[in-house]
């Protein structure tokens, strides 16, 4: 089987070696020399002339000590020691040329890993269509998923622990960037058997005398915001139960009729049994989500995830129709 050849490592390339330097080039035409065994078809092959292809290959031999080819009247032949240099010499360009591939993706934003900050993913919303979107896209990039409150992620990401956070709401942030991505309607879940459940929808002063349940995680401590915000000025506060659990395990302590909590509306998809989503007539706007990184960050891949996420985010409807 032919040895593959290559000259992309450019005659300026040399390899040091004890008491002189070795030109990249003169490995490259070694490597043709042996696969084709005619220096006259190597230089052809090569775009140059037989005499450099010999001399370069003298100089090596000088220089390693040692006599990689045999030549006679009737061709050229790899000797032992020549055989088991060429063999050695042709891993290590598969070694180099992959690195400069893979180094040459990872430029494009093809390779490497991702480090992203998230407040939950739910099959189905946003940011799981998001991450499977850009996996197919990008099928060479590990995404790396970290969850946690805004706080903790913006923090990681100030830290360069994480390239991006996804979080509710739309920030000002001096050190770091902040985009808004998407928009979704709020709604608050019930248990079933409640009294309101059978509403087609709700208003805040319903609610004022509910015991709400928010996790200490995700977007909990944004939830509890909310809540405090909506009844300032105008009713009492309701009550707030902060819950050490994952989303799962609050949504089963809604349905057991333990409290109600909020959640905007792509979260209903991943809904269980028992527990009711009703709009909140009253709640003035929609709830922005939004991307933050470092103004340092200029990692291709940070730079293609944003794109996408941007594009997507585009078409996302904004569920406010009331």
């Amino acid at each position: 089987m032919r040895r593959r050849r290559g000259n992309s490592h450019g005659a300026e390339g040399v390899i040091a070696i004890p008491g002189g330097r070795i030109p990249m080039i003169a490995l490259v035409q070694t490597l043709a020399v042996a696969e084709y065994l005619s220096f006259h078809r190597a230089a052809l092959a090569l775009g140059t002339s037989q005499s450099s292809v010999s001399t370069r290959i003298k100089a090596l031999e000088e220089d390693l000590g040692i006599t990689l080819f045999d030549r006679n009247t009737r061709g050229v032949r790899l000797t032992e020691a020549g055989r088991r240099f060429v063999d050695q010499v042709h891993d290590a360009m598969g070694i180099l040329d992959r690195a400069i591939q893979t180094a040459g993706m990872q430029s494009r934003g093809e390779d490497g890993e991702i480090r992203i900050g998230v407040h939950a993913i739910t099959p189905g919303c946003f940011l799981n269509r998001l991450l499977e979107s850009f996996q197919t896209e990008h099928p060479g990039v590990r995404p790396s998923i970290t969850e946690g409150t805004a706080r903790d992620t913006q923090l990681m990401v100030r830290e360069g622990q994480l390239d991006a956070a996804f979080m509710a709401g739309n920030y000002e942030i001096p050190d770091l960037n902040c985009r808004v991505i998407w928009h979704d309607r709020l709604m608050v879940a019930l248990p079933a058997r409640h009294a309101l459940a059978a509403q087609q929808n709700l208003e805040w002063r319903q609610l004022a005398e509910e015991t709400f349940l928010v996790r200490h995680n995700g977007t909990g401590p944004q939830v509890h915001d909310l809540i405090v915000a909506r009844s300032a000025g105008k009713r009492l506060t309701p009550a707030i139960q902060r819950v050490d659990v994952e989303r799962s395990t609050l949504m089963s302590m809604i349905a057991a009729g333990h409290g109600i909590s909020l959640f905007v509306k792509e979260s209903t998809a991943a809904a269980m049994a028992n527990v009711v989503f009703l709009p909140i007539l009253d709640e003035p706007e929609t709830i922005p989500f939004s991307a933050v990184w470092s103004p340092r960050n200029r990692d291709p891949l940070l730079s293609n995830l944003l794109a996408l996420a941007t594009k997507m985010g585009r078409s996302h409807p904004k569920s406010d129709s009331r």
